[in-house]
């Protein structure tokens, strides 16, 4: 995986800036979107950084890592026994792609800023996989930056999906419409669009079975 906005210490512990940055706006969100009890599951959770910030002020939920990625792995596996938390259990080795993933049931899924820096296809496996594996009253939240009707809804965010593409032309900024349609085939419904900073969206989706 690559990791073009993160740095490591001399511990092995890798850090991205803007993770501290939107963590707090991202945990607002949250509060009002999570279940009140049960199993979060966290997709591509990168350093760990989000999953320790939510689970030390989300207590009543459990908290479920994942990455493909080892070294980062590794640093969520330093956070976790760092914080001492009990309610945050060791990182799944878990890629969208997988099927069927290494976990069977949960009551919210979780994916921050991750289907920018992906092919589509992990698109369509992340909604796919979410659907399988979601309780009756589950949830999807999507957290990132999103073009609507088509458009950007900033110019940064326009010059953002540029220098995405030239690192990779399989990935960029994608349509929230194109993302509400792949939820509704599988019957995860787009419920809220909430609107954070830095011109970033979290989409809230419903499981209607």
């Amino acid at each position: 995986m690559t990791k073009p906005y993160g740095k490591k210490d001399s511990d092995g512990l890798w850090n991205i800036p803007a993770a501290d940055r939107n963590k707090e706006p991202i945990l607002s969100a949250l509060q009002n979107a999570l279940p009140t009890g049960g199993l979060v599951v966290e997709v591509a959770s990168g350093t760990g950084q989000h999953v320790i910030h939510f689970a030390k002020n989300l207590g009543e939920l459990t908290w479920l890592p994942s990455d493909p990625d080892i070294e980062f792995r590794k640093s969520i596996e330093t956070r976790i026994r760092d914080s001492a938390l009990g309610n945050v259990r060791a990182p799944l080795n878990l890629d969208v792609l997988d099927n069927p993933w290494p976990v069977s049931e949960a009551d919210a899924v979780l994916c921050i800023n991750m289907i920018h820096v992906a092919p589509w296809e992990a698109t369509r496996a992340l909604i796919h996989g979410t659907e399988r594996i979601l309780s009756e009253e589950g949830i999807l939240f999507m957290y990132g930056p999103y073009r609507r009707s088509g458009k950007h809804t900033a110019p940064s965010n326009e010059a953002f999906d540029l220098r995405l593409k030239e690192q990779n032309p399989d990935w960029g900024i994608r349509d929230l419409e194109d993302i509400e349609k792949l939820g509704e085939r599988v019957g995860l419904f787009l419920e809220t669009v909430v609107e954070m900073p830095a011109n970033n969206l979290s989409l809230v989706f419903k499981l209607k079975r």
